[in-house]
């Protein structure tokens, strides 16, 4: 999806696609979506790395794959998503297990994730 302005289009080939990656577990595929800079806020952050936010690709890569590393599929579904294109935000409602969780993504105007934050529930 990089270097692509996002819009609703482009939003839903990015769900589809990164619903595709995790499902695969494939860190690397969903890192390449996040510019360099970005920040990325999870509740399961804190536990693992003593902050809710984890700031560079290269160090969300590193938290994705001490959480997730150990895992070789999963099978997330997708509920539900949104576009907002007045603020580049993708707000995508999924389900893995009994797990329910929203996820916002910003863009910036090179279709590259900036920031993004997930909330967990059951």
């Amino acid at each position: 999806m990089g270097a692509q302005t996002m819009d609703r289009a482009a939003a839903e080939r990015f769900v589809a696609v990164w619903c595709a990656n995790w499902c695969k577990v494939d860190i690397d595929a969903v890192v390449a979506h996040f510019a360099d800079d970005a920040q990325m806020r999870s509740p399961l952050a804190l536990s693992l790395t003593g902050s809710l936010v984890v700031t560079g690709a290269e160090n969300i890569r590193a938290y994705w794959r001490e959480a997730y590393g150990h895992v070789e599929s999963a099978d997330l579904k997708i509920l539900s998503w949104s576009w907002d294109h007045v603020i580049a935000r993708l707000t995508v409602w999924w389900q893995l297990g009994d797990t329910r969780a929203s996820e916002f993504m910003d863009f910036d105007d090179a279709g590259r994730v900036v920031r993004s934050e997930a909330f967990y529930g059951k």
